[in-house]
């Protein structure tokens, strides 16, 4: 799909689905804004980007911070002169069932997963609303959908961001800003590689695929959100989870 000259910014975008989902952007001739806490990873994600051809800033920020989150989105303008297309990507986990989950373990997955969204989206709309134009992509979960023992905070998490899609895009709509979010199920990243066979195996039980997803599988779906052919599609959540909670 051909994204030239076209304006990202991505989130979270260090490693893992996030450093996809710029690739997967870049490939289609967009310019694109990496966003993270982690300097050493922007560094190398950007370095892997320059080499399609396309420009590219990082901005280390925490998108928890209005202040960062408004200067991503000033910068991004700055550098670019005009922001196209968000995808917020940012999120964690502290994983904890209820009775002894830490309300830092609680306050830091909302903020970050939800808050972060919401600061972002904020900051980008205003010149999104001007230009009368752009692609909103937030990245949720099917554990918001589904919920998960142990993920409570999680899953409340990304429930918000699923029905903060819905309201953005009905806001934004009037001025051709289409907001749709994306449900991964259980994807291939180091937070899953980890996991011992005993528990990847229960997981393909659920999978009527018979596989975990790939981070290439949700930088597609981003790519489909934020291409012509998307157009009159707003306000949807997209599951990426090969059938896991159909």
């Amino acid at each position: 799909m051909n994204l030239k000259d076209k304006v990202a910014i991505v989130t979270g975008s260090g490693r893992g689905i996030g450093r996809e989902i710029a690739l997967k952007l870049a490939s289609g001739g967009c310019n694109i804004t990496l966003v993270d806490v982690d300097e050493n990873t922007l560094s190398q994600t950007a370095k892997d980007i320059e080499v399609k051809g396309v420009k590219v800033l990082t901005v280390k920020a925490d998108v928890t911070s209005v202040v960062d989150t408004e200067r991503i989105a000033d910068e991004t303008v700055k550098s670019f002169g005009k922001i196209d297309i968000l995808v917020n990507n940012a999120g964690i986990t502290r994983d904890n069932l209820i009775m002894r989950m830490k309300e830092d373990e609680w306050d830091r997955v909302l903020a970050i997963n939800l808050k972060g969204t919401f600061n972002c989206t904020k900051a980008v709309s205003r010149y999104m609303m001007k230009e009368r134009s752009g692609r909103i992509v937030n990245i949720a979960s099917v554990i918001g959908i589904g919920g998960n023992v142990g993920q409570a905070n999680y899953a409340a998490s990304k429930a918000g961001v699923i029905a903060f899609t819905k309201s953005a895009a009905k806001e934004f709509a009037p001025r051709n800003i289409n907001v749709n979010a994306i449900a991964p199920g259980f994807i291939q990243t180091a937070m899953t590689e980890v996991l011992k066979d005993d528990i990847k195996a229960k997981m393909m039980e659920r999978i009527p695929l018979q596989r975990l997803g790939t981070v290439q599988d949700v930088a597609n779906a981003v790519m489909f959100f934020v291409s012509e052919e998307s157009n009159y599609i707003t306000g949807q959540t997209l599951v990426v989870d090969g059938g896991m909670i159909m």
